[in-house]
Order: C-alpha cells, then sequence, then structure tokens
C-alpha cells in the first residue's frame, strides 16, 4: 500500500502504536521528541496536527496523551487495530473487574470488520472470563470475550453486568415484565434484575478464544 504519510509522520505513527501496546499508554511529549530526534515540544504537536488532520489519529483535549489511532492509520502502519484488555469477570459467581491499568490487544482487522465494528465510533474491549457459569452458550473458563458498548439490550443478549458486588457475563433474558440474567449453566441460578442496582457495560459480540 503506498503510503501518503512522510517517513518521518509514520515514524511518530509507530511510536504511538508501539507505546499503548506495550504500555498501554500513549507516548508522552518527551518520549516522541526524543524518538523523532526533534528538538521542542511543538515540533512534535505539529506532527500530531498533521496526523489528526489526515484522519490518523484523534486526540481527546488535543493532549499527547489522549492519543486513539484510528482505522486509517492502522492501515498506513499495517498493523493490526489494539483494542483495551480491561480485566476480568465472572463466568459464575460476581467478581471484582476492570482496572485502571490497561493493556492492549491487537485483534485482526478483519474480526472487527466481520463483526460491524466502526473502530472510530464504537467503544469496544476485551475481558477475560473465570468460571463456568456460560459454558453451554460456549463460554469457557479463561475465555477472552469480545465486548460492545450499547445503549440498547434485547432479551437474549449476553451482557457484561455490574453490581455493587462486582462484574458477571449472563444472558440477558426479559419476561412477563421481569428482567433477569441467566446463566447457561444448568448448575448455577438465574438472578433477578433490580433496577438502579445492575448496570450494563456492553454486550458479547464475539468469543476471541474461539477463532480459528
Amino acid at each position: 500500500m503506498k503510503s501518503y504519510l512522510t517517513q518521518k509522520q509514520k515514524k511518530a505513527l509507530e511510536s504511538i502504536y508501539d507505546s499503548i501496546h506495550s504500555s498501554g499508554f500513549p507516548p508522552t511529549l518527551a518520549d516522541l521528541k526524543e524518538e523523532l530526534g526533534v528538538s521542542s515540544n511543538q515540533s512534535v504537536l505539529n506532527f500530531l496536527e498533521i496526523l489528526e488532520k489526515k484522519e490518523c489519529i484523534k486526540r481527546e483535549g488535543g493532549q499527547a496523551r489522549g492519543i486513539q489511532i484510528l482505522p486509517l492509520g492502522y492501515k498506513e502502519i499495517e498493523k493490526d487495530p489494539l483494542v483495551k484488555m480491561a480485566g476480568y469477570s465472572a463466568a459464575g459467581p460476581y467478581i471484582q473487574s476492570f482496572s485502571e491499568a490497561f493493556t492492549f490487544l491487537p485483534i485482526a482487522t478483519k474480526v472487527l470488520e466481520n463483526e460491524k465494528i466502526n473502530q472510530a465510533k464504537d467503544e469496544v474491549f476485551v475481558i477475560q472470563v473465570i468460571g463456568d457459569s456460560m459454558i453451554n452458550a460456549g463460554i469457557d473458563d479463561g475465555d477472552s470475550l469480545l465486548i460492545k458498548q450499547s445503549k440498547e439490550y434485547k432479551s437474549g443478549d449476553i451482557v457484561l453486568a455490574e453490581t455493587d458486588n462486582g462484574a458477571t457475563v449472563k444472558r440477558f433474558i426479559a419476561e412477563g415484565g421481569k428482567r433477569y440474567l441467566q446463566p447457561e449453566n444448568p448448575n448455577y441460578e438465574r438472578m433477578v434484575v433490580i433496577p438502579g442496582e445492575v448496570k450494563f457495560n456492553g454486550k458479547v459480540i464475539l468469543n476471541l478464544s474461539k477463532i480459528k
């Protein structure tokens, strides 16, 4: 693929990718200044501004540490998109999930396209499940699940739910005016969803551990 970035612009983009992949965070201005061999923070900001105008990155609040690589940016450096690994959730009893220190996993672009994920707009992340309450839905202990945040949930969706006790993966069931979190293992009982006490953090759209 022919790039429309200069070598230095591409190097800046690769440095951003490498930093997010290895540490979970974009590089600082100082990191980029050293990597690019420039003498001022303004020079680095100029590179970032160009990358943003060329729709390779997006910056939250214009800050270097708030950088997100966009689909075109991944194509320019020929890398798979990085998806946040948020932590662990239960497929069984509730456990505490998520942390402030994220790691990022490369997920094949084809996989995201097959799930109709718009990397520039959709919030997706990965969790690893612990427990066996969803085995009849093909979700085993230790599997990694791709989660997509959503504003709407329908009966039958497998969701990542959270209460004050922690987080769990279950099938959402709505019937007869009541709402439940349904396990897919007869050894576990369904949980009643009490309004205001259960928050849905997203729906399971893919079991990454089952991709061959």
